[in-house]
């Protein structure tokens, strides 16, 4: 049996009256693509806001890599993630967004921000700011900046967003080869080709809970 790098258990977050998560327990093997489907309000954004530790649960506990979140670690520190659309300065260039980025925890330097930056398909040296970038320019950017300090774990919330057909095809490659590589990898999304090309579980949400679980 694989190991279990996220375990989630009895997950609920609640918003006045509202379940966001209702219960949820589920547990992500390492070394996988893991789906998570649902139409908008399902609860996904939620269940990876929580498990990296950006918003608290009302009750539950996860694991990430053997330390509770908000007990053990605040915040997970082997995590790189899209939850929403990434936010950049808008008067730098690409490169340094990544640098400025890359200087809170000191763990890679210039050739390795350079590195994946053309891993994505961006220019590293080009000087244009971001603010010039095309949506789909800014979303292989944020997928940059998840990967760029080579995490354990890529949570990814509907991480295609802005991007052409070629571009989809460009990162469905990229998240298979990093899945390869031995990353655990927690993708939402809307597009089920998606779904269906790059993950190895699939679960859908609905109201909070989950509702159907298959392997592909």
């Amino acid at each position: 049996m694989s190991e279990v790098i996220i375990k989630v258990e009895n997950a609920v977050r609640k918003f006045k009256e509202n379940n966001a998560l209702n219960g949820v327990s589920i547990d992500f093997e390492k070394g996988k693509i893991h789906g998570i489907v649902g139409r908008n309000g399902s609860g996904k954004t939620v269940l990876f806001k929580c498990i990296c530790g950006f918003m608290p649960m009302t009750s539950g506990k996860i694991t990430v890599s053997g330390k509770v979140i908000g007990k053990d670690a605040d915040i997970p520190d082997n995590v790189g993630l899209i939850i929403e659309t990434p936010g950049f300065l808008p008067n730098y260039s690409g490169f340094k967004n990544l640098k400025l980025l890359a200087c809170i925890k000191r763990k890679i330097d210039d050739k390795k921000i350079m590195e994946t930056m053309k891993r994505v398909g961006l220019d590293p040296k080009s000087k244009k700011h971001v603010n010039k970038y095309s949506l789909g320019m800014r979303q292989r950017l944020g997928i940059a900046q998840a990967i760029m300090e080579d995490p354990d774990i890529l949570i990814l919330d509907e991480p295609m967003n802005g991007l052409d057909n070629e571009g989809v095809e460009e990162m469905r490659e990229l998240f298979l080869n990093l899945r390869n590589e031995g990353k655990t990898i927690l993708l939402a999304s809307h597009n089920k080709g998606d779904i269906e090309y790059l993950c190895d579980t699939v679960r859908e949400m609905d109201h909070g809970n989950v509702i159907s679980y298959y392997e592909q």
